[in-house]
């Protein structure tokens, strides 16, 4: 059953300019691995826009907003062998949301020079 939906659009150059002040924000958002590959990438603030867009996305579909006991940086986007985007939880923010029945999480990220948008649906058990 579809528990949640969440959209976001995130401003690359944002995103850029956050991340280039250099006070902590990269880390306190992203994980180490979306840093990793994000900085591999030529147009790594894009990538950075989309992982932040579909975190913002992911917890508009909880319904709450950022939840208690939750971290941005511990709600991780990889991409599966096919390059398929996916959303994992992990360390507190898994525990904390473990109780909530989430059986699904599906996600699809976009971005162009300028801008960045990310969908999740949320499933859970009916």
């Amino acid at each position: 059953m579809i528990a949640g939906l969440g959209i976001d659009l995130t401003e690359v150059e944002r995103i850029a300019a956050s991340i280039s002040k250099g006070h902590g924000f990269r880390e306190l958002v992203f994980s180490p691995n979306e840093i990793n590959y994000c900085e591999t990438k030529t147009n790594k603030f894009e990538h950075y826009a989309a992982r932040f867009a579909a975190k913002e996305a992911f917890f508009k579909a909880l319904g709450t907003g950022w939840a208690q006991g939750t971290a941005f940086n511990e709600v991780e986007i990889t991409n599966d062998d096919r390059g398929k985007p996916q959303l994992a939880l992990l360390g507190a923010t898994k525990k904390s949301l473990d109780t909530w029945g989430i059986l699904k999480i599906s996600l699809s990220l976009s971005h162009l020079k300028t801008i960045a948008s990310a969908v999740v649906i949320i499933e859970k058990q009916s």
